[in-house]
């Protein structure tokens, strides 16, 4: 959360796509509730800091060469096609909570 907050409180933009939007929703889902994840679904949609990105095929072709690129390691697909948004987005750093990113190459955002 402190990185977050050091974002907003930057006035960075923060871009996302469905795919993260439905893992947190589903997370909260089973972990806290229904109410809970329709909560964390209003945040996103009320946030003027947060661009949703909806993946396409471009993304999806993207995302599988990624794939198998790093198909040495479990990398999901949701990681995936994240990585091929950075790269179409040039985004200069990503928030993450794996090492999977800086093994793809992409800098993390340090608040």
């Amino acid at each position: 959360m402190r990185l977050f907050r050091a974002a907003l409180a930057r006035r960075t933009e923060l871009l996302t796509t469905t795919l993260i939007v439905a893992e947190v929703h589903r997370l909260l889902l089973f972990r806290a509730g229904r109410s809970a994840a329709m909560g964390a679904l209003d945040r996103f949609d009320r946030s003027p800091s947060l661009r949703l990105v909806h993946p396409g095929a471009e993304q999806h072709r993207r995302a599988r060469e990624w794939l198998a690129k790093l198909d040495d390691r479990a990398v999901s697909y949701t990681d995936a096609v994240s990585f091929a948004v950075v790269e179409a987005e040039a985004c200069t750093s990503v928030m993450t909570f794996d090492d999977d990113f800086t093994v793809a190459g992409f800098r993390t955002y340090a608040g």
